[in-house]
């Protein structure tokens, strides 16, 4: 017998996903005996989300697929005050118009996770500014001001850990716990929502708008977080050396993903397969039971399986493929990602450095040069040693394309144009 009655938790627990719930008990017996409704709110910092989001949005996955309804609160309202959660400095300000262009790019990845209409256990995505916007502050304070007071805001981590390090937090973020927890408020009597999810960072927040609903509406609010998650080495979910982890395929091609989560470190193969495929637990344990060299086995079925969901399984098989004919096949495939070159620029000479910038595969000619000092680049599997090295239009393949490699694992195809 599980710890928790309910499919949802249920579900939750066995995969890895919970951290901290307000009234264990209590939603556990809400989420057996009814439908309930449950948020989680992304604020739209960027064109896409990256990586890092994932976790929170497969909460919401196995929220609908174990028939309650989520909510994806978009942050049109919030994004233009900026979370301090986690940030050792503020965000940068976005207009209105760059925050409504980022939660549209937002938007499409949710298309692959959630199904969304009218119906009971539908999601929906609701955007804050809808209320936000239209407040008057006066008798936003008076109504609202006198249920939180300073000494308890001064003890959230959000807060300390800004004035512990001495970097300034501005009186527009110390606002933001507050809407956060008016956004709760706000999501009940809209919604009937009754619970709020997200990340360990979240925790206080979440208190706060269970402690306000229970204030002004006389409502029972829940509230349920998810461990931060880090890779055993401890770097931060969704972030590499070469930048972050996007889920646009326009941002970053599915090869590249695919190949993210190929390259899951071996201690951290179980624990993803749990939380970011769907494949039945008796198969996860199944994988997560391989070691040597079969461990890779595992590793390529979570980079296809968490491929398969973002960006569908035809595309995740042809990464999958790519990848096979570029690291067993030593071929030049025509699956890697894509970047054009002019041809004018290769019948002078392109310089190498540039090249590797321009391809992505370094983010300077600084970070450029010390990969080629490295013996880390390769022009069509050709190790480079010299740093003045150009690309000329001798070098195209046969099949159209120079291809530029960093290590063993990040290739380029230039398509001169």
């Amino acid at each position: 017998m599980g710890k928790f009655a309910s499919e949802f938790l249920s579900v939750l627990e066995e995969r890895g996903f919970i951290h901290q719930i307000s009234d264990p008990e209590g939603l556990d017996q809400a989420a057996k005996d009814g439908r309930i409704t449950a948020y989680i709110g992304f604020d739209c910092t960027a064109p896409s989300l990256h990586a890092g989001s994932l976790l929170p949005i497969m909460i919401l996955y196995w929220l609908q697929q174990t028939g309650h309804k989520p909510i994806a609160l978009m942050g049109g309202g919030t994004t233009k005050v900026g979370d301090p959660s986690g940030k050792d400095e503020s965000r940068k300000m976005l207009t209105a118009e760059k925050i409504n262009e980022n939660m549209e790019g937002i938007k499409q990845v949710f298309l692959r996770f959630l199904s969304f209409g009218d119906g009971d256990a539908d999601a929906l995505m609701v955007n804050n500014a809808d209320w936000l916007d239209g407040l008057n502050y006066i008798d936003f304070l008076r109504d609202y001001g006198p249920h939180f007071t300073i000494n308890r805001m001064l003890t959230f981590d959000s807060v300390k850990l800004r004035l512990d390090r001495e970097q300034p937090l501005t009186f527009l973020e110390f606002n933001y716990m507050i809407l956060q927890a008016y956004d709760f408020v706000e999501l009940n009597r809209r919604y009937g929502c009754t619970v709020q999810m997200g990340g360990s960072d979240q925790w206080g927040n979440i208190i706060n708008g269970i402690e306000l609903g229970r204030r002004t509406d006389g409502v029972q609010f829940y509230g349920l977080t998810s461990p931060l998650l880090t890779t055993s080495s401890g770097a931060k979910m969704g972030k590499t050396a070469a930048g972050a982890i996007w889920l646009s395929a326009e941002m970053l091609p599915v090869y590249d993903y695919w190949q993210y989560w190929r390259n899951t470190e071996d201690a951290d193969v179980g624990r993803f397969l749990r939380m970011f495929t769907i494949l039945p637990m008796s198969e996860v344990e199944r994988l997560e039971a391989l070691s040597g060299q079969e461990i890779n086995e595992a590793k390529k079925v979570l980079a296809t399986e968490a491929t398969a969901l973002l960006h569908g399984r035809e595309a995740a098989e042809t990464a999958s493929t790519t990848a096979h004919e570029t690291f067993v096949q030593g071929t030049a495939s025509t699956g890697l990602p894509k970047v054009e070159i002019s041809k004018a620029e290769l019948q002078e000479g392109a310089g190498l450095l540039s090249c590797l910038v321009l391809a992505g595969l370094a983010s300077s000619n600084g970070e450029a040069r010390r990969l080629v000092r490295g013996g880390g680049i390769r022009i069509n599997d050709e190790t480079v040693s010299d740093e003045r090295a150009q690309l000329t239009g001798a070098m195209v393949t046969g099949e159209g394309v120079i291809k530029l490699s960093a290590g063993k694992k990040r290739h380029v195809l230039l398509t001169p144009a």
